[in-house]
């Protein structure tokens, strides 16, 4: 692109422009014989203006009006005729004979419709003996020069890109809504909408229109794919007539070459049209639409857009709805409701949005209303999407009952999944019911299906083939989920049943999948969320679990039961691993609440074990202890099946030694080791937990107690394999073993052994960096310091709060520094807090009894 240095202020143009401008510039008494042709808009009138102030500058005179049939021309005078395309049959020709004559300079600026025979001609001849100039809309680079030439405005990318996209390029449009922007006081946010005042100027362009062709623009405006027998059949015209209307339009410079319209064009249409006019329009085209099976969404959003949405049929809100079904289910139920406002009856879709979309109190109450009220197969459709919702809510055993009753294929093995949550015995042998006649072998009924067996064979078989089924029916769901309304997802039970076999990756990857995938809607979203969010915190990443956790609430409504008992327990496992006693303190109260909201199941044991270590830690163990015996009790009901079982032995044992009850943990210990023959991961943890009792007796085998370590972080327990091998090297007294220990617990914690000075701690790992070198760890005094040291108070203040001067605590955390061995007040921080969490739970003065170790 460049910019004529000749050419009147605003005009710009391309190469081919450029050239013939220069041409006439250098030799303005040459042959001349130029047809120009672009629609309005597109700057004919500009150019020959240009054109003319070229020649009157080198004393040429100029005719702007076509002869009349037998009016003479002078051959020194330069014709220019604009809008060509208007003059009647007899001043075409004599244009024509002044070209066929070539003694005569002219150039003729047209529209390329309408065009009668004769100015067909009049353009061969001109392309034939002269030249011919197509004018285009304006590419980015030149809407770029356009603005530049406005001081105003000057051209930031990101203006020049809605200018540009706004436009598609017309230079007309470009130039009024520069004109409009450039008095604009500030531009410095996103700009979504053109200035009403740029809107306006269209107006005149429409008004002139025909009523067909402003009927066609209406119908362009409503969005989607309109053939030409859907607009013949709107405008009352056959298919050359389309063509017709479109072609002028198109002439008009409102509707581009592809068929569409330029957004500023559109909102024009939409907003200067004679409102029963666009409304007349519309409706008729969404019933068209609806008649030949076409898409009527975007038609009805056109119709939302400007208020007209009252006009709207209910049949064809109600298929719009339909349409928004998978991926904007809270836009689906809005639809819905407007169709029932509109005269349609309830139905179970209406309710099967609202659950979608997360909205479980309109999806109940609509549910329970056609379970009284409508025909059989309304009520069988409202029944799955109630269970679903109740599932949601804690109410397993009702869910199971309604998904019985409901019938289907995939309802039966739904109900074997709830059946199997509440620990019914019977749910183990029950096997998914055949497909009900008439009902198809869908993607949704063979997925439902094999995570009825994945659950089954996690409680009564091996981890793999659990894991195996589970895994394929979340890959089943991947293509077309986003509709599925699930009790839970198999992604999220084979996360589940990942990490109780502590095949974390896997765990991962799945949920990675379905969240793409969007299978389940935004009422599964949060669950795969709040599962992502776990695996980082049991992996030691704490910091980026808590930024996974907070985004699972960021659209503001409230989480369901089991979504806010999982939430609080994360809430509280970070606060556990940061050795955040007063984050525990608060979030206790909304942890038990949720425990209390949410019956316990299988599928809630995680939560529940690791609230029990915050409760130990807190002393309050005592209001869960009702909850776990619950838990204990379906897990005898299903025959203690080991990949369930495991974790919450493991989490009991946490809690039994902060509460000091070395009976309970031998307990805890002798269970898992009767489970550690059922899989690699249960031999780990059972391994991990002799280990532990053992170094609480003061019996630290460091080669042990390594090996034990490292076993919980290979299977995704990194935190945890960092504290064991960190407790043992403060429970040591050979120097050699401790320091052995120290470098295992750095390694585990993604921090190399011998880190340089200076080093920052892994995210999320400071709670596990831990060891000393003595042996008796801190006086009470250094306690107290390094409390308020980690509370984040100055020497000052700590020595104001314990009356002691500032210099007194400076000296307390240079021995504290010494004794501990740390290279720089990073490593010292890290190590305090561990010691601090670890004085809280020890036992000192309950000292756990000897027993015979291997």
């Amino acid at each position: 692109m460049i910019m004529n240095d000749l050419a009147a202020p605003g005009l710009t143009v391309d190469k081919g422009l450029q050239a013939l401008l220069d041409t006439v510039a250098q030799d303005p008494t040459g042959p001349l014989a130029v047809g120009v042709a672009g629609p309005a808009g597109h700057g004919k009138t500009a150019l020959l203006a240009e054109l003319e102030r070229i020649h009157q500058r080198a004393g040429i005179a100029v005719r702007t009006a076509a002869p009349e049939p037998d009016e003479p021309v002078d051959p020194d005078t330069v014709v220019l005729v604009d809008d060509a395309h208007l003059l009647d049959d007899a001043r075409t020709e004599a244009l024509l004979r002044l070209v066929a004559g070539r003694r005569h300079r002219l150039v003729v600026a047209h529209r390329p419709w309408p065009r009668s025979a004769a100015f067909s001609e009049l353009v061969d001849a001109l392309r034939r003996d002269g030249q011919a100039v197509l004018l285009t809309p304006f590419t980015r680079e030149q809407t770029a020069a356009h603005l530049a030439a406005t001081p105003e405005l000057g051209r930031p990318a990101d203006l020049v890109d809605f200018v540009h996209t706004q436009t598609a390029g017309v230079p007309r449009d470009v130039e009024r809504l520069a004109r409009g922007l450039a008095g604009a006081e500030t531009r410095t946010g996103a700009m979504v909408d053109p200035p009403r005042s740029v809107i306006l100027e269209f107006g005149p362009d429409l008004d002139v229109q025909p009523t067909a062709v402003r009927r066609l623009l209406l119908a362009v405006a409503a969005g989607g794919a309109l053939p030409v027998s859907m607009l013949g059949a709107l405008l009352g015209r056959d298919p050359a007539g389309v063509d017709e209307l479109i072609a002028t339009a198109r002439a008009a410079g409102l509707l581009g070459a592809d068929g569409r319209l330029a957004p500023i064009v559109r909102r024009a249409v939409a907003t200067l049209s004679p409102t029963t006019e666009r409304t007349a329009v519309w409706r008729r085209l969404t019933e068209l639409q609806l008649a030949r099976g076409g898409a009527v969404l975007p038609l009805v959003r056109s119709l939302l857009a400007v208020g007209a949405l009252g006009d709207c049929p209910a049949a064809t809100l109600a298929a719009a709805a339909d349409e928004a079904l998978a991926d904007e289910p809270a836009f689906a139920a809005e639809l819905f409701a407007a169709a029932t406002a509109a005269g349609l009856p309830p139905n179970a879709r209406q309710a099967l949005a609202a659950a979608l979309a997360g909205d479980l109190d309109d999806a109940l109450r609509l549910a329970d209303r056609l379970l009284a009220t409508a025909a059989p197969p309304e009520r069988s459709e409202a029944a799955v999407v109630a269970a679903t919702a109740l599932a949601h809510r804690g109410h397993v055993g009702r869910s199971v009952e309604l998904f019985r009753w409901s019938g289907t294929a995939s309802a039966a093995a739904f109900a074997i999944v709830g059946g199997l949550a509440t620990g019914d015995p019977a749910a183990t042998t029950e096997a998914p019911a055949g497909d009900p006649a008439g009902e198809p072998p869908t993607l949704h009924a063979s997925a439902a299906r094999l995570m009825a067996n994945g659950v089954r064979e996690s409680v009564t078989g091996p981890p793999t083939a659990a894991l195996s089924a589970l895994v394929q029916a979340a890959a089943l769901l991947e293509p077309d989920g986003r509709a599925a309304l699930l009790p839970d997802s198999p992604a999220a039970l084979a996360a589940l049943t990942a990490v109780h076999c502590g095949e974390l990756e896997i765990a991962e990857r799945v949920l990675h999948r379905a969240l793409a995938a969007g299978v389940g809607g935004p009422l599964m979203a949060r669950r795969h969320r709040l599962l992502q969010a776990w695996i980082l915190m049991v992996r030691g990443e704490i910091h980026t679990a808590g930024e996974h956790l907070a985004t699972v609430t960021l659209d503001g409504r409230p989480l369901e039961s089991r979504d806010q008992l999982f939430a609080a327990a994360i809430r509280m496992g970070i606060g556990r691993r940061n050795s955040d006693l007063g984050a525990l303190k608060r979030g206790w109260g909304q942890a038990l609440e949720a425990v209390v909201r949410h019956p316990v199941d299988l599928f809630t044991l995680l939560p529940l074990g690791e609230l029990a270590i915050a409760g130990a830690r807190l002393g309050d163990l005592a209001r869960l202890e009702p909850h776990l015996h619950q838990g204990r009790a379906l897990l005898d009901r299903l025959g203690d099946p080991p990949l369930w079982s495991v974790p919450l032995h493991w989490c009991g044992l946490h809690a039994a030694i902060l509460t000091g009850e070395p009976t309970i943990a031998d307990e805890h210990v002798a269970a898992l080791l009767a489970a550690a023959g059922h899989s690699r991961y249960a031999a780990v943890v059972a391994a991990a937990a002799e280990s532990w009792v053992e170094v609480l007796r003061g019996v630290v085998d460091p080669t042990r107690v390594e090996a034990a370590a490292r076993g919980l972080h290979d299977t995704g327990l990194c935190w945890d394999g960092a504290r064991l091998a960190g407790q043992a090297a403060i429970r040591t007294a050979d120097r050699r073993a401790m320091t052995t220990l120290l470098e295992c617990a750095r390694a585990l914690q993604g921090r190399p052994s011998g880190g340089q000075s200076g080093q920052t701690p892994t995210t999320g790992a400071s709670t596990a960096r831990v060891a000393g070198p003595t042996q008796h760890g801190l006086s009470d005094r250094e306690y107290e310091v390094a409390e308020l040291v980690l509370a984040g108070l100055t020497y000052r203040e700590i020595g104001d709060r314990l009356f002691i001067s500032a210099k007194t605590v400076e000296h307390h955390v240079a021995r504290m520094r010494n004794r501990l061995n740390c290279a720089n007040r990073t490593e010292l921080l890290a190590l305090l807090r561990t010691l601090v969490a670890d004085r809280a739970s020890d036992t000192a003065g309950q000292p756990w009894p000897q027993r015979a170790t291997r």
